[in-house]
């Protein structure tokens, strides 16, 4: 059917009846709401071009990314054009096949740099059909619904295992494509049906690395569990005359050799021996080690890129093994290689570590991710300067955490979180945890609850893990409402440091005189990008020279009324647009039965008496105590709007002795030019006796006060009464009379935040030290609107100001550099310089517990996780330094070369690992930070 450029398609042609926008909407959503709940293995699902699919969403007006995300904001639904958009043409999904793909449905090959919800969106079948009906179109890309993980998670496998089959008759190749749950029996139907040859008379190996490793024997044991990689070879042998081919794995008659994995030397260390067996390889995995468990010796458990009969000799290096990329496993091979390299690490998984294996925690993994890491620590503390292939422990991790599984790029910060959480697990000393209630601080000193709590956390975490990298920090929880203090000790395995921006802004604010004392003024100043409105505040206070009894309040304001009020002093300042129009009330710190009054403006035509007219001019703000009638707002009003009396019709006076100037503005210069002269109360433009006697008779002007919802004014008298409130509102309403008498020009014309000019130059960020990154973890913030606190005393939950310190520190300590920010519309990374202690770097100051026992406070950096590139890709790569050498190597994947001490910094650093100086060392001076200099 010919798709039409315009109108709408026939859902149903034989009837003839037209399928709308909003009835497409519909049907597609009803389709989604039925599939999603009842998806099962073996369900296909459609993967669908989403530059299309959004075109699509366009036109019958859902939100943008509504498909993908059920949390959708109104940001996101503003996307969509009011504007009827015009309808997509056929499906097209040319842009995710990779060229040269000559195959069809699951069998063509996609692109493999293509990420979910920004390259395309997945469909189920149902919903595909209809479009496909709707649209025609194509290529139909289907995909499987798999199991995942231990925990049976449903994922749609969009990228099928890959496999390049090699003939050993006559050396061709050809693609094998089939899921990773497919069982060997299927490889073999596959393969069979390929060569045209019985099953019986076909030998398919593991030919990793282009080298025989094991015999894949028919059997129901799946792709994934076999360890076979994404386009790795298999080598197909065919039976010829009742003879395999001959080679490896085969003696002179033929019998199989390489079914039977080789038994390596005993020795009389156990299943984590280390480096004294042969090998390096457990001989007890199938022992009475883990009755019930699926650990095994098989040679498909046991790392690649070694030779299994060879000893480590004297002469080799141990640590300077590469680890090869199994396809974009760089973000693992530097999460591993910064471990193995830590010194207590290795230390005890090269040793008998076997009674410590916790086989029964729930919150482990049976021991298997332990078992796993100290084998692969070992083969690369055993094996010289070869490369491993770490295949098994890529199994064990995409078996219990599949989020890792795949073949795109992760985040190693991410990955070493659940190493390091995983290993503990695994290890824990404890098993039968004890149910513990925590008890509250009850103004009990901080060293006796922090101790209590340590214990708390060691009667149910006790393992390598926690004696090696786990420390301890205070957290203080302090209500906004009632200032409730909630403090608690808490466990960490790493710190998470953000990296606080030294680019400024250039903020213009006008600052009015709450108390009649002075007229606006435009101040600009200079502000961090990403600081605080208590950062603004303290650049105004010192601009303006606000005196000790005196406050700033901060507003926004829009169409002449104020939108908010800005008193929330951990608020960033990235909220306010450079087009937006701030203004600060400079104000006596008030008391606390003090009535906020908010004077709006409006125009009022003489003949229209009571009405309230349109708005203009900036609304006033000022305080007034023990507000009772209407006469007590217009003296307050009066001697607010004093300094804009016209200098023509103000009333000369004699105060103090002196004559009165009359000159606002004079005041107002000295003031900013001089914080020492601030304007006298007694030195104010009109003579307050004269609004004294304005009190006994009619208010001297027309005024309106808001209702409690804000919204509607009535007029006031003065002897109207007013109602006792936080905050009071009224309208002033301007005639020609004050027009006159009022020089309104003063209020009009607020400039904006920040006006970008034709030259200005975007600010470029700096260096910054990783002492400023650890300032900046730890300082007070407010939690966000998504980490609410439930405060005991309110009994509701608060956003509450969090406040952190440094309590106990552990032997290694991991800083983790937070470049990767994420938000539902924006990826963006850091690529700041952090200029980071490579040696003796001091952490005193930032430790409150004054336990001398807790030890030194003295690190050395001694292995680095670095990210290049950018978001969604780019390549990892760690430095690590061998502490017996005292040098520094470069581990790239595979590739492993010696590096300069002076050229391990750089800003791809993303994860840094320190270590704890020994209390020998007490002659040496840490850097401290107060100095940032390298070392």
């Amino acid at each position: 059917m010919t798709i039409p450029d315009s109108g709408y398609m026939m859902e149903n042609e034989s009837i003839g009846l037209p399928c709308t926008p909003e009835e497409e909407k519909r049907i597609i959503e009803e389709l989604t709401s039925e599939a999603e709940p009842n998806m099962k293995e073996g369900d296909l699902y459609y993967v669908l071009s989403n530059r299309w699919f959004t075109e699509w969403q366009k036109y019958v007006g859902q939100g943008v990314g509504a498909f993908q995300f059920d949390d959708i904001s109104t940001e996101s639904q503003l996307l969509v054009s009011s504007k009827t958009a015009d309808r997509p043409g056929p499906i097209d999904n040319t842009s995710l096949v990779s060229t040269g793909s000559d195959c069809e449905g699951d069998d063509l090959q996609l692109l493999r740099t293509m990420e979910e919800g920004q390259d395309y969106v997945l469909v189920c079948q149902e919903v595909w059909k209809k479009l496909f009906e709707w649209y025609k179109g194509g290529p139909a890309l289907p995909r499987k619904v798999i199991p995942v993980g231990v925990n049976k998670k449903l994922v749609v496998e969009v990228y099928p295992l890959c496999l390049e089959l090699i003939d050993s008759r006559d050396k061709s190749q050809s693609v094998i494509r089939m899921s990773k749950k497919a069982s060997l029996h299927g490889l073999y139907q596959r393969v069979c049906a390929v060569g045209g040859i019985d099953a019986e008379k076909a030998r398919i190996w593991d030919y990793f690395n282009n080298t025989k490793q094991v015999v894949l024997v028919d059997s129901n044991k799946t792709l994934e569990e076999s360890n076979l990689q994404m386009d790795q070879p298999i080598l197909l042998e065919v039976q010829v005359d009742g003879f395999w081919p001959s080679g490896h794995g085969m003696d002179s008659t033929g019998n199989e050799l390489a079914l039977v994995p080789m038994e390596p030397v005993r020795s009389s260390v156990t299943i984590a021996g280390g480096p004294s067996l042969s090998n390096g390889h457990s001989t007890g995995y199938t022992l009475s080690l883990y009755q019930g468990s699926t650990l095994n010796s098989t040679m498909t458990d046991m790392e690649d890129g070694y030779d299994s009969l060879r000893s480590s000799t004297k002469g080799d290096r141990g640590g300077l093994a590469g680890l090869q990329n199994l396809g974009n496993t760089c973000f693992m091979n530097s999460a591993i290689q910064c471990l193995v390299h830590t010194p207590p690490l290795v230390e005890y998984f090269l040793q008998d570590y076997t009674d410590e294996i916790n086989s029964h925690n729930p919150l482990g993994m049976h021991g298997e991710l332990a078992l796993a890491f100290g084998e692969l620590l070992r083969k690369l503390w055993s094996s010289g300067r070869t490369a491993i292939a770490p295949r098994a422990f890529k199994g064990k991790l995409a078996r219990f955490a599949p989020q890792f599984s795949g073949y795109n790029q992760h985040d190693s910060q991410e990955l070493l979180a659940f190493l390091l959480d995983g290993l503990h697990e695994d290890l824990n000393r404890v098993k039968q945890k004890p149910y513990i209630e925590t008890k509250d601080c009850d103004g009990r000193p901080d060293e006796e609850v922090a101790d209590e709590y340590w214990m708390y956390h060691k009667a149910r975490n006790d393992s390598v893990i926690v004696d090696v990298c786990q420390g301890q920090y205070k957290s203080t929880l302090v209500c906004p409402e009632c200032n409730k203090i909630s403090i608690t000790f808490d466990p960490f395995m790493y710190l998470s440091l953000p990296l606080p921006s030294t680019v400024t802004r250039t903020m213009t604010v006008t600052v009015f005189y709450g108390d009649g004392t002075g007229l606006p003024m435009p101040y600009t100043v200079n502000v961090l990008k990403q600081g605080s409105t208590k950062d603004l505040s303290i650049a105004l206070s010192t601009a303006c020279c606000l005196r000790n009894d005196e406050s700033l309040l901060l507003a926004e304001v829009c169409d002449h009324g104020i939108v908010r009020y800005l008193e929330t002093p951990l608020e960033p300042l990235l909220k306010i647009r450079d087009n937006e129009h701030i203004v600060a009330y400079r104000l006596p710190k008030i008391q606390a039965d003090s009535t906020r009054l908010e004077i709006c403006h409006s125009v009022m035509p003489e003949n229209l008496k009571g009405s309230e007219g349109k708005p203009f001019l900036t609304p006033l703000v000022t305080y007034i105590e023990d507000t009772q009638t209407g006469a007590d707002i217009d003296l307050a009003v009066n001697r607010v709007l004093s300094p804009l009396k016209r200098k023509a019709l103000l009333p000369l006076t004699k105060l103090n002795g002196h004559e009165e100037n009359g000159s606002a503005s004079d005041t107002t210069e000295e003031s900013t030019s001089n914080c020492g002269s601030q304007p006298e109360t007694g030195k104010q433009s009109m003579d307050y006796s004269d609004l004294e006697e304005m009190s006994g008779k009619d208010l001297s002007f027309r005024l309106c006060i808001a209702d409690d919802r804000g919204l509607k004014f009535k007029p006031i008298a003065r002897d109207t009464p007013v109602k006792q409130s936080s905050i009071v509102k009224v309208m002033l309403g301007w005639t020609d009379r004050e027009q006159q008498l009022y020089d309104a020009s003063y209020l009009k014309d607020l400039p904006e935040v920040h006006k970008m000019g034709p030259m200005v130059k975007k600010t470029r960020q700096d260096s910054i030290t990783l002492f400023q990154c650890l300032d900046a973890f730890l300082k007070e913030e407010p939690l966000g609107p998504d980490d609410m606190w439930y405060c005991p005393r309110c009994k509701e939950h608060r956003q509450a100001t969090k406040k952190l310190d440094l309590w106990r520190l552990p032997e290694v300590v991991v800083f983790h550099l937070k470049r990767f920010s994420y938000s539902r519309f924006l990826k963006n990374k850091l690529d700041t310089f952090v200029n980071f202690p490579i040696s003796n770097i001091d952490l005193s100051k930032y430790v409150k517990s004054k336990d001398a026992s807790a030890g030194s406070h003295i690190y050395e950096l001694y292995a680095i996780s670095n990210h290049y590139g950018g978001l969604g890709g780019g390549h990892y790569s760690a430095y690590a330094k061998l502490i017996d050498e005292n040098k520094w190597y470069h581990f790239d994947d595979a590739h492993v070369s010696p590096v300069s001490e002076a050229d391990i910094k750089t800003s791809a650093a993303y994860v840094l690992f320190y270590k704890r100086v020994k209390s020998e060392s007490n002659g040496v001076i840490g850097e401290s930070s107060q100095g940032h200099g390298s070392s």
